[in-house]
């Protein structure tokens, strides 16, 4: 079974009834700019209605989306741009994170020359298609998934042992782009990763490596050998020190970034501080505003109230 053959059938899933109905959402706000719309992240396992939803929002023309030239620009420069989301359903409140971009930028930062891994290796992960305006959408997002995969994939061959597992070949991929990464989990998140679908990974490394042009050999015991030359694997650690060094430096522009243009992101601050802490904080309209300039003091009452240390 080929790469996106695997896709294909993993896409046949429904979509939780929760899922779906932000998705309808995020359709009604964007109409007919938004070319598809991916669902992923824990939730897409749990189907937990309590946690937030992640979703990827792909669109054809970013000014569309929120009416705000100087937003397009920066998504432009940096995607994607997060969003915060709440919508009421059910008797609960559902809430998302929703990342935007355009749909030719998600295609172009799936391929595996790109100096920023971040958009490949988080859609190795297992992902549903929720949405797609036609045929063309379907298939451009279909095409950008098995990309994601395949890139991924070869950096796998090049970074993991020279023989191992599938298992062996992924956890060295996600160990190698947590260290890539500003993050706070450990490098030995991506062990967790594999965990969550380790036959699903299994299945995918022989036509991933297939889709990537990684020539390579089965070994009894479930052992595989990328037939990759000293050459090769010298010039792939080199190209993933250059990802390294430049793979944080693009997370603290991101931060910054996520400062001025995260939408709602307030409220997802003030919700999550809530879940964690119990500590329910309400802020002025002039806080709202300004939440930068509001931060110092919003930290001392904070602290006061007892949910920070």
């Amino acid at each position: 079974m080929s790469l996106t053959d695997i896709l294909r059938a993993e896409w046949e899933t429904d979509l939780p009834p929760p899922a779906a109905a932000m998705v309808q959402a995020l359709i009604d706000h964007g109409g007919g700019t938004v070319s598809s719309v991916l669902f992923y992240g824990s939730n897409l396992r749990s189907g937990d209605v309590e946690g937030v939803l992640d979703f990827y929002v792909l669109v054809d023309d970013l000014i569309r989306w929120r009416d705000s030239r100087p937003l397009a620009l920066a998504t432009s420069l940096l995607p994607p741009t997060v969003e915060y989301w709440e919508l009421p359903w059910q008797g609960h409140t559902l809430r998302a994170k929703v990342a935007v971009m355009g749909a030719d930028q998600f295609v172009h930062r799936t391929r595996f020359d790109r100096l920023d891994t971040t958009i490949w290796a988080r859609f190795t992960q297992p992902v549903l298609l929720a949405f797609a305006r036609d045929d063309a959408a379907r298939q451009q997002a279909l095409d950008a998934v098995a990309q994601a995969i395949a890139s991924a994939a070869r950096w796998a061959a090049l970074l993991g042992p020279e023989t191992g597992t599938a298992r062996d070949y992924w956890e060295a991929l996600f160990k190698a782009t947590y260290s890539a990464e500003l993050r706070v989990e450990k490098a030995s998140r991506g062990v967790s990763l594999v965990d969550h679908a380790a036959d699903r990974y299994t299945a995918l490394l022989a036509p991933a490596w297939v889709a990537a042009r990684i020539p390579f050999e089965d070994r009894p015991g479930d052992q595989h050998r990328p037939l990759l030359s000293r050459a090769e694997r010298a010039q792939g650690l080199a190209a993933w020190g250059w990802r390294r060094r430049f793979g944080k430096a693009l997370n603290i522009a991101r931060l910054v970034k996520a400062a001025f243009t995260f939408t709602g992101g307030v409220d997802y601050l003030l919700w999550k501080l809530h879940r964690h802490s119990g500590v329910r904080l309400e802020l002025t309209p002039f806080q709202r505003r300004h939440p930068i300039l509001s931060a110092p003091g919003i930290l001392l009452k904070l602290r006061r109230m007892g949910a920070i240390r």
